[in-house]
């Protein structure tokens, strides 16, 4: 089967190693935290809209998964705008916010680049199945086995947390600690379930990764596997799309005379 007939095939696109999906997203993402221009981010994000449909995901589920990014980019650009580093022409003044050429510039590269970074790693949670990426981080990458058990366990628990958290909600209003007081009470309130939240999922999840390598999932001896994982040219070819997305995106912000390394001064 071929790499074209894999994206185009009807979401066979899971069959694809997810560590080689997992290295694809990494390229991308090297290659847009070392600059901050709009150019770069702005050319990897066309080119990663443009390669949405072989994903095998639904426009509208795309928008759901993507809407944490698509409010945190608008936020991260006026923040930004506001109080970003002066520089050129200067649009406005208010008491510690300054608009200027420099800081809307620097806006918009920062909201580029965070639909450009989350794009890949939501395509990849949802083609990914938490089994399959498993396999791939113990038989592709040699990953000791208590972290892979640990992944595994916390990717399939991922799903109890909706539930825990009304679980958590309702037995904390039980108690009485309701969340009164305005905003600053609701977001102690909300603080807290979250932190809640997070201690039950981490203890849920080494409890169960420890109770599998129990009963011989860990084993320290050699092993057979189920599912093979397989990493030919199906996955090669991701892993050079990938990296050609880097590279045409570095290519168009040198072009474009915008390419900004953040280590520079």
């Amino acid at each position: 089967m071929s790499f074209l007939e894999t994206v185009r095939g009807d979401r066979r696109i899971h069959l694809i190693n997810p560590v080689a999906k997992i290295a694809a997203s990494a390229l991308i993402g090297l290659a847009l935290l070392v600059t901050i221009d709009p150019v770069s981010a702005g050319t990897a994000l066309v080119l990663e809209l443009l390669l949405v449909p072989f994903a095998g995901v639904p426009w509208r589920s795309l928008l759901l998964r993507t809407s944490v990014l698509i409010v945190a980019a608008p936020l991260t650009a006026v923040t930004i705008a506001l109080y970003g580093p002066v520089s050129g022409r200067v649009y406005g003044t208010f008491l510690l916010a300054t608009v200027s050429d420099g800081s809307l510039q620097l806006a918009l590269s920062a909201a580029l680049r965070v639909l450009a970074i989350g794009l890949p790693a939501v395509l990849l949670v949802a083609t990914v199945d938490s089994t399959d990426l498993a396999d791939g981080l113990a038989q592709t990458w040699r990953l000791p086995a208590r972290f892979v058990l640990g992944a595994l366990a916390g990717l399939r628990l991922l799903g109890l947390l909706a539930e825990d958290w009304q679980s958590l909600l309702m037995a904390r209003r039980a108690r009485g600690v309701a969340d009164a007081g305005g905003l600053l009470g609701r977001v102690r309130f909300l603080g807290g379930v979250a932190f809640a939240l997070l201690v039950l999922a981490i203890r849920r999840a080494g409890t169960l990764s420890l109770a599998m390598e129990a009963r011989g999932f860990g084993g320290s001896g050699p092993r057979t596997w189920a599912r093979p994982a397989r990493f030919g040219r199906d996955e090669w070819l991701l892993v050079l799309l990938g990296a050609a997305i880097a590279v045409i995106a570095t290519v168009a912000a040198v072009a474009a005379g915008s390419w900004n390394f953040i280590g520079a001064r």
